[in-house]
């Protein structure tokens, strides 16, 4: 019995100090562009079923109630939480946040999509236009040569002002990307994620339509992550640790009680 409480307690340590890994990275991300907090999600291992419930106690008679003893806990996994963040200005053109759900589409290596609320975009030597990595933001847009503005409007349409012209032209049409189970899709770093088979396929549109997020130029979207709230559940977090490390040493005492008295 006593080995069993210390193995239950361990699953209690471990599960715990998983939540506080992701609890870190929440916190270590407070200041990156679109990054979206996660949450650890537990669920209970399986249940030693020492008596059924409704089977028989005596020839007429059956238990009300079971003995069920459980082994333990751990992490089901992670799950990203999708709101919105604060949107930040920056007066660079080239900046754009979506103000809604939805992401942008970049051409990762080797011919992946991937997809990102990071829209702090330049101009590479070519004109494209390209996050900070220089992967190409999908359709791709050129930005010709000498073009001395750049709109870009909520429905995602990019004009440029060219040097000698009176009126703007459009040059092309930023697409949001969606999807059925945006929590399904697979984080990869550097503010990108892919598609998964439980994210479902991806559905390109046209900004603010059919709940798409409209584009903001100018803007930054900030991380949605809650210092305060982040704080408070690294607290809880600790104290359950503490709790967990507390009964292992009961346990302990117990059996070490047992091997010199008994």
């Amino acid at each position: 019995m006593g080995s069993s409480a210390m193995h239950i307690a361990r699953t209690g340590l471990d599960a715990q100090d998983t939540r506080m890994r992701v609890i870190s990275n929440n916190l270590a991300n407070v200041n990156t562009t679109g990054f979206k907090r996660d949450r650890a999600a537990f669920e209970t291992l399986a249940y030693q079923v020492v008596t059924a419930a409704g089977a028989a106690s005596t020839a007429e008679t059956r238990y009300a109630t079971g003995l069920n003893l459980g082994t333990g806990v751990r992490v089901q996994g992670t799950a990203r939480i999708e709101t919105q963040g604060a949107l930040q200005t920056t007066g660079n053109s080239l900046d754009m946040a979506l103000d809604g759900d939805g992401y942008f589409q970049v051409q990762l290596p080797g011919g992946v999509l991937g997809y990102t609320r990071a829209g702090n975009f330049a101009r590479s030597p070519e004109g494209l236009l390209v996050t900070s990595e220089g992967y190409q933001v999908m359709p791709g847009i050129t930005i010709p040569q000498g073009a001395t503005a750049i709109t870009v409007g909520a429905d995602g349409t990019v004009s440029a002002t060219v040097a000698g012209q009176a009126e703007a032209a459009q040059i092309g049409q930023l697409q949001v990307a969606t999807f059925a189970n945006p929590a399904g899709l697979q984080a990869t770093g550097d503010n990108y994620l892919t598609e998964t088979a439980a994210s479902g396929p991806v559905n390109i549109g046209i900004a603010g339509l059919d709940g798409r997020g409209q584009v903001r130029q100018g803007m930054l979207e900030g991380s949605n992550v809650n210092v305060v709230e982040e704080l408070v559940d690294m607290i809880e977090t600790q104290r359950a640790y503490e709790v967990n490390s507390k009964m292992i040493s009961a346990t302990d005492e117990m059996l070490k009680y047992v091997n010199q008295n008994l």
